[in-house]
């Protein structure tokens, strides 16, 4: 796991523990979830379109690389 999100939707609906993770191929966003009797994982909460899915996974990795980039940033050391 890369980074824990939460994410205000119009200033009305939060979701929280949204998790950023990297796979094996790429780096992915997962919805909360919990686990099931059987052992399964069930999203508490989740896009329903594909559309809506692709919307919040982009704005959610936007603002991470973003967040990653300024920090890197501010860890260099000025050069003079």
């Amino acid at each position: 796991m890369k980074a824990l999100v939460s994410v205000t939707i119009d200033d009305d609906f939060a979701v929280h523990d949204i998790k950023v993770i990297e796979g094996p191929q790429r780096v992915f966003v997962a919805m909360p979830s919990r686990k099931e009797d059987g052992g399964n994982f069930r999203d508490v909460v989740h896009p329903i379109t594909k559309e809506a899915r692709d919307y919040m996974e982009k704005a959610i990795l936007d603002q991470y690389y973003m967040a990653l980039d300024e920090n890197h940033q501010q860890n260099i050391p000025n050069q003079m």
